[in-house]
């Protein structure tokens, strides 16, 4: 019997092993198999996730600041608006308060907690929705720098994998340093420095313990828990973070009570990106016709640039006011007479409602604006500001194509017979400009016009543009008119002084390039015969008390259009004021009743400012000018009784005998090489005659001209409705740089 139950256990013994190495082979064949699969889907996800090189290379985003020349900020350029600090800058407080909101495990754990991960599928599951919770302070850095924010296994397992990396990687510190500097808190603000001052005007390292509860809990939800917005729910979540870090020993009862009962002050600091830009029209244009084209999206919104500009913000400040004040749209644009530095520009009352930019993008018709560079013209051509010409009606037939005559006019209607240059640019007598072009010859008016600064296509080269009937900017006018300032220097607009990179590198530099384009002698007596305008014409509107001022006035056909164009000692300015659609401004509306008193609004506070001398410099000893006084209506040296006018004028050009008409001896006039000339303009010829002593009223018939092609005044080249044009073409530059 013993003999048959040894033989049938020996028979049984084979039956269990070979069942149990089965089970086993089974077990593992599964294991394997799923291992294999688990390797081969880690491999699969894992080819689109960073490398370890671009894990080590990363950056979070950084705004690119701009600044004014005094280094201001004037404009925060960016997609997510941060300020990345170091683990040490930032409140004890706040940095408990994360931890024990969102991870507290977070300094014993390798990356992940499975415990977690298994909980949140075990509920998603349950609830057969997307996974989602369980995340690690590692886990949410992972997502928040490389991964969507979709829920789905795929991101999960990619976020899983990537943590375990970066634990790999980074220190427990620098991991938390890149999270605290990464996260989105609501209202615009990326990080804890530029959370604590959206929320509560102070830096992250003067976060006190109630406040850091407040900006832990808005994490996992920040419009649900915004204090600004909801208060009640952000103190229910205040209060669960509070009581977190009780539970975890790091305060006690007392300390939790305290904070909760403190009275939270809210300082908001906005923080959308036009909020934090306080001269839009000016960095607007550097963003999209410099920045941008150079450096490309990413790098300007996310690269930490440093650009440092020429603007001053409260010369911008004071420069936005005075257009503010204008009844009709406008823009002012100051710049920097030696350097060509622009201090101001401003492009329109408001560019939430209009990002079109009038400084830049508005090309009008300067009008008598435009009579100092014919009368430079001429001045290079031999015409002195003494010189006289015939101020009377006179018709241009026209056998060039273009229709009617053109019979240019006077803005009051009336004729003044025979007067000075001076003192037609004074009271800016167009027929005189027209006189004097015919004369010269339009080609050397639209070459000085050049030689100053005037870059636009549309200059017209027939007697028209000596009324201004050229499209040009507020800023190329601004460059046009620094050309008096600045003894006959062109300085090419600067906006942008130096760009630094985040990394500390210089990008680009910009130093002021002056060129003499225009002879000395011009611009000194130029500036001399501006000033008169200002003194005794039709600019005494932009008149300063202590500081000397020259300038224009202009006016385009109808009205359209109003400026002031001038300066005063180390800076030039000008105004423009219009309405987008080309409309009327109204009867009487000119440019030195619209835009003077602007130009002078503004420059009362930027000769303040600016500590501005009173009085322009004399012309250096090389430049070959006479200083001498003249009678305005006749040209001789003034003597007691005339209107006396002090001008420069080229060395030995200068009269040398009396007014004859206020007491001076006629004899010695006529005798005078010196004295001035009548230029003349007859049917069939140009022709240089004596001036007369005592100046003639208008008499006969209008002249009627005909050997002298000229076309009427030229129409608008910019669209018929410029301001729609410039909205639709900003929205696309937007959507084509990302922006949007």
């Amino acid at each position: 019997m013993k003999h048959e139950t040894r033989g049938r256990t020996r028979l049984r013994m084979p039956f269990y092993k070979i069942f149990f190495a089965l089970t086993m082979t089974a077990v593992l064949l599964a294991i394997g198999a799923v291992s294999a699969g688990v390797a081969y889907y880690v491999v699969k996800i894992s080819k689109d996730l960073p490398t370890v090189v671009e894990m080590l290379a990363y950056k979070n985003s950084e705004p690119s600041v701009v600044y004014d020349r005094n280094g201001e900020t004037i404009a925060r350029l960016f997609i997510e608006n941060r300020t990345n600090l170091k683990l040490s800058q930032v409140s004890p407080q706040l940095i408990n308060a994360i931890i024990a909101a969102e991870d507290s495990e977070f300094y014993r754990h390798a990356g992940i907690r499975l415990t977690s991960i298994l909980r949140a599928l075990w509920r998603d599951l349950a609830a057969r929705d997307k996974v989602q919770g369980g995340s690690t302070i590692t886990q949410q850095l992972a997502r928040n720098l490389f991964l969507t924010h979709e829920r789905s296994v795929t991101r999960k397992a990619k976020e899983i994998i990537i943590a375990m990396r970066m634990e790999k990687l980074f220190t427990k510190d620098k991991i938390l340093e890149m999270y605290l500097n990464t996260i989105n808190f609501g209202r615009g603000a990326w990080g804890v420095e530029t959370a604590a001052r959206t929320y509560f005007g102070c830096s992250a390292a003067e976060i006190d313990l109630a406040q850091a509860a407040i900006l832990a809990g808005l994490i996992p939800a920040p419009g649900r828990y915004n204090p600004l917005t909801n208060l009640e729910n952000a103190k229910a979540r205040q209060n669960y973070v509070l009581g977190r870090m009780e539970k975890l020993g790091w305060i006690d009862a007392r300390q939790r009570r305290k904070a909760y009962d403190e009275k939270l002050v809210f300082k908001h600091t906005p923080n959308r990106i036009e909020e934090y830009n306080l001269a839009p029209y000016f960095v607007s244009h550097i963003l999209f016709n410099e920045l941008l084209p150079r450096y490309g999206t990413e790098l300007v919104y996310s690269g930490g640039m440093k650009i440092h500009t020429t603007l001053d913000i409260e010369m911008q400040n004071a420069a936005q006011g005075a257009v503010l004040a204008l009844k009709s749209q406008g823009a002012l644009v100051c710049l920097a007479a030696e350097t060509g530095e622009v201090l101001a520009l401003v492009g329109g009352k408001d560019f939430k409602e209009s990002k079109f930019n009038r400084a830049t993008q508005a090309y009008r018709q300067p009008g008598s604006g435009f009579k100092p560079v014919v009368y430079a013209a001429a001045l290079e051509s031999g015409i002195m500001p003494t010189d006289h010409f015939v101020d009377a009606e006179l018709t241009f037939e026209n056998k060039g194509g273009w229709g009617k005559s053109w019979t240019p006019k006077n803005y009051d209607g009336k004729y003044h017979g025979e007067v000075t240059e001076i003192q037609a640019l004074t009271n800016s007598y167009n027929t005189v400009a027209v006189r004097a072009a015919a004369y010269i010859g339009t080609p050397p008016i639209v070459a000085m016009a050049r030689a100053m600064g005037v870059t636009s296509e549309h200059l017209p080269d027939d007697l028209s543009v000596a009324l201004g009937a050229a499209s040009v900017t507020p800023l190329e006018m601004a460059v046009v008119f620094n050309c008096f300032t600045n003894g006959g220097k062109r300085t090419p607009p600067i906006m942008i002084r130096k760009v630094v990179s985040g990394n500390g590198d210089v990008l680009e530099e910009h130093d002021p390039s002056p060129v003499q384009t225009v002879k000395p002698e011009t611009a000194y007596t130029l500036r001399s015969m501006l000033f008169d305008v200002v003194n005794a014409g039709t600019g005494t509107r932009a008149k300063l008390p202590k500081v000397q001022v020259f300038g224009k006035t202009g006016t385009s056909n109808d009205s359209i259009d109003a400026w002031f164009l001038g300066g005063v000692p180390g800076m030039t300015a000008v105004v423009y004021a219009g309405h987008d659609d080309h409309k009327t401004l109204g009867r009487n509306q000119t440019g030195g009743v619209v835009a003077a008193p602007v130009w002078k609004t503004f420059m009362e506070f930027a000769t303040a400012h600016m500590g501005t001398r009173e009085k322009f410099d004399a012309p250096p000893a090389w430049v070959e000018v006479d200083d001498v006084t003249v009678c305005r209506e006749t040209g001789f040296l003034a003597v007691k009784g005339c209107p006396a006018v002090r001008l420069y004028m080229p060395a030995g050009r200068a009269p040398e005998a009396a007014c004859p008409l206020h007491g001076g001896d006629v004899a010695l006039a006529q005798a005078d090489f010196n004295a001035p000339r009548l230029y003349m303009i007859d049917q069939d010829e140009l022709r240089l005659s004596e001036a007369s002593p005592t100046p003639a009223a208008p008499q006969g018939q209008p002249e009627v001209l005909s050997p002298v092609p000229v076309a009427p005044p030229a129409p608008y080249r910019d669209d018929p409705s410029p301001a729609d044009a410039v909205e639709e073409r900003f929205r696309k530059l937007l959507k084509q740089y990302g922006i949007e």
